[in-house]
């Protein structure tokens, strides 16, 4: 009977093991002073090999990356969300367009002014989708806290 027990707890271990959530994508959000007032938010986003993230501007079918910011009245956001990373563009026959994507990290920056000397948090959420060449993952949406100090 003790084996009977032992081999279902080892299954039911083994078991949950694989049905963990696969999550290729990790984040490193935070903030660089650029002058008096004016920092650079910048979310990182390191993505595990085979897989890639898809751009904001991508083409018809995945989702692409997103970002929402909750209103902070002492902060202007100025600009769009610039992508710095090796931008890859291909003809998807899944999507049947062309996407835009980036392999391994990219990061995306967002100039933010503050109306005032003060220290205080920008926050909001990020979306994003993730696919290898076999299968994608569903959208994930993740929130963040950059300090700017």
């Amino acid at each position: 009977m003790k084996k009977i027990i032992f081999a279902l707890i080892v299954l039911m271990s083994v078991l949950n093991v694989f049905a963990q959530p696969k999550n290729p994508v990790s984040w490193k959000f935070e903030s660089k002073k650029k002058s008096d007032g004016v920092y650079e938010l910048i979310a990182t986003a390191t993505v595990e090999k085979p897989w890639h993230i898809y751009s904001q501007f991508t083409g018809k079918g995945p989702v692409p990356t997103k970002f929402t910011f909750k209103a902070n009245p002492l902060v202007v956001l100025d600009g769009k969300i610039a992508e710095i990373g090796k931008l890859e563009k291909v003809n998807d026959p899944n999507f049947h367009s062309e996407v835009a994507f980036f392999s391994n990290s990219v990061q995306f920056v967002q100039t933010a002014k503050l109306k005032v000397k003060a220290n205080t948090t920008v926050s909001g959420t990020v979306e994003y989708m993730v696919c290898n060449d076999e299968e994608c993952l569903p959208p994930v949406k993740r929130s963040f806290e950059i300090k700017l100090q």
